[in-house]
């Protein structure tokens, strides 16, 4: 975490395991960890603005929705 001025910046490592229905991909039981980063603008003592992105790509890759590059797609992918 860094902080300068009225910005403060995070970078986050998040994991866990996929047991319930997420973004319609049924439990997997998969763990996974990803990546991202968070900005937070600071005034008066709260959060006016935030910016944010996590590595979301690479989060389904683990939970197998999307295939890694060179794979081919799960059966039943796109249509």
């Amino acid at each position: 975490m860094v902080a300068e001025g009225d910005k403060v910046v995070a970078r986050l490592r998040i994991s866990g395991t996929h047991q319930g229905e997420f973004l319609g991909i049924a439990p997997t039981g998969k763990q996974v960890t990803f990546t991202g980063i968070d900005i937070l603008r600071i005034a008066e003592g709260k959060v006016m603005e935030h910016w944010g992105n996590v590595d979301e790509l690479g989060m389904l890759q683990q939970l197998g929705a999307i295939p890694e590059s060179g794979e081919h797609p799960p059966r039943g992918f796109g249509a």
